[in-house]
């Protein structure tokens, strides 16, 4: 169930990061060996909740600082020196950042590509159901956010 408070209900996704930085960091890895962590485990994580919901921005800081402490962090501590902003690390690296993913853009791409398949598929079981929950009257694109709108 989806409440009011969004951050209590998606904070199973940054246990998991918390779990999996955990099992990682007591281990000797090079910063190649961070980074496919980083980018094959680490992003990978949130990536099906973030296809469906629209996380909070506090939630996506959070996930956002965990794994920035875990790239800058040392063996023993995750207490390193953070020599560059997440937002520069997050940038592509032709212009000097680690093509770390930017969670709050893949969060809305992603959100956003829900809504493409409601407008070329609206047959689909799931076009219907939200067409006949939350715009009976008009299409997607013209939909007004209604009084008890879904966090979907």
């Amino acid at each position: 169930m989806i409440g009011r408070d969004k951050r209590s209900v998606f904070s199973f996704i940054k246990d998991r990061i918390w779990k999996r930085i955990n099992v990682w960091r007591g281990r000797a890895l090079s910063k190649a060996g961070k980074e496919v962590m980083v980018k094959s485990v680490l992003q990978s994580i949130p990536s099906c909740i973030m296809s469906i919901y629209l996380l909070s921005n506090s939630s996506i800081d959070d996930v956002e600082k965990m794994i920035n402490a875990f790239w800058w962090g040392e063996r023993s501590n995750n207490r390193g020196i953070k020599w560059m902003a997440w937002e520069r690390v997050a940038c592509p690296k032709e212009f000097g950042g680690m093509r770390f993913q930017n969670f709050k853009a893949f969060n809305l791409a992603m959100v956003a590509k829900q809504g493409w398949s409601f407008m070329s598929k609206p047959e689909s079981l799931a076009a219907r159901v939200f067409k006949s929950r939350y715009f009976p009257r008009s299409s997607f694109s013209d939909a007004k956010l209604g009084y008890n709108p879904s966090f979907a």
